[in-house]
């Protein structure tokens, strides 16, 4: 199932509306068939798997990070009946899928056929890894990622607005990396104004990952600030909820920020610190409307943590009241 949720994190950001799965099928002890969902959505994982695997699948074990589709599509055949043609041995599920033309009717296809079927293994990786498709229905909105790179007493520019760079070249080509995990990149109109970003990936071969270019401003009137195309004007942060995206990443500038923490649209936040000291620069957020210090506490949860040559990331996950994590489970 490990290597099953890698795979599946090959295509995170490219498959909306449909979920990024992966798919491993094993017989007699040996891998005969791996699969990702595709970017667009098709094919889905485990139709990519079954095809590689052809013959050898009958019989086998599949591991699949979600239930096998149970509905027809135009767009391609339910998987659960793949599967069931194919005449695997056994299912191994991470998680149920929550559509109502699939959600235990996949999997209840299966075992109908005599298929054996084991299910909830690895569940909270698997939702992680597919934690945009999932916030979706839950939410009604995209999973939100705010991304911050500070100095270590939280400046993200000098006062006259100079930020380039604070941090280094590792740390630069991870953010790039995460740029591709996502539909859609959202800065605030200063930022648009004033930087020209171009919002988009800049590493060797992942250059067509480039997302939606977003920007918030209370008048969008698109400007040529940037030089690249036009982008996707919103004026306020619940606006999100319209794109067409599962994955959404802010990154700046500090007004913005503080705009979608106050309105409680954050589920992850991304922190890159470079070890310098500025003094006087520009704070990396404006006023959260946060009353009480202590309410401040217990809303993020440390996921991970690494150094990138000099500097250091950091990834937080939204908790909730009782401290669990927000992301779904």
């Amino acid at each position: 199932m490990g290597a099953a949720i890698a795979l599946g994190e090959r295509s995170r950001g490219r498959t909306t509306p449909n979920p990024n799965v992966g798919c491993v099928i094993v017989r007699d002890g040996r891998v005969v068939g791996r699969g990702w969902t595709q970017p667009g959505g098709r094919p889905h994982a485990e139709a990519m798997a079954l095809a590689q695997a052809g013959e050898a699948a009958r019989g086998a074990t599949v591991y699949t990070t979600l239930e096998p589709c149970a509905h027809l599509s135009p767009r391609g055949p339910a998987c659960a009946n793949l599967l069931v043609a194919a005449g695997v041995g056994r299912v191994v599920v991470a998680l149920g899928d929550p559509d109502p033309r699939t959600d235990r009717i996949g999997m209840a296809r299966l075992r109908d056929a005599g298929i054996a079927v084991t299910q909830d293994v690895r569940a909270a990786e698997a939702a992680r890894s597919m934690a945009g498709f999932l916030t979706r229905p839950r939410l009604g909105r995209p999973l939100v990622t705010l991304k911050l790179a500070t100095s270590l007493d939280g400046c993200i520019a000098l006062a006259d607005g100079t930020s380039r760079w604070i941090t280094g070249a590792e740390a630069r080509a991870h953010a790039h990396l995460e740029r591709g995990r996502h539909e859609a990149i959202l800065v605030g109109r200063g930022t648009w104004d004033v930087d020209a970003p171009k919002l988009d990936v800049r590493l060797a071969g992942l250059e067509a990952r480039s997302p939606i270019r977003v920007v918030l401003s209370a008048h969008p009137h698109p400007s040529d600030g940037a030089g690249t195309a036009d982008p996707v004007w919103i004026t306020a942060p619940g606006q999100i909820a319209a794109l067409p995206a599962d994955h959404v990443l802010i990154e700046g500038g500090a007004a913005t920020a503080a705009a979608f923490l106050r309105a409680d649209l954050v589920d992850r936040l991304l922190l890159y610190r470079a070890p310098i000291l500025i003094g006087g620069g520009r704070p990396a957020l404006g006023d959260i409307g946060l009353a009480d210090l202590g309410t401040a506490h217990g809303r993020w949860r440390l996921h991970d943590a690494r150094p990138l040559g000099t500097d250091r990331v950091e990834v937080y996950e939204r908790a909730d009241s009782r401290g669990r994590s927000c992301s779904p489970a």
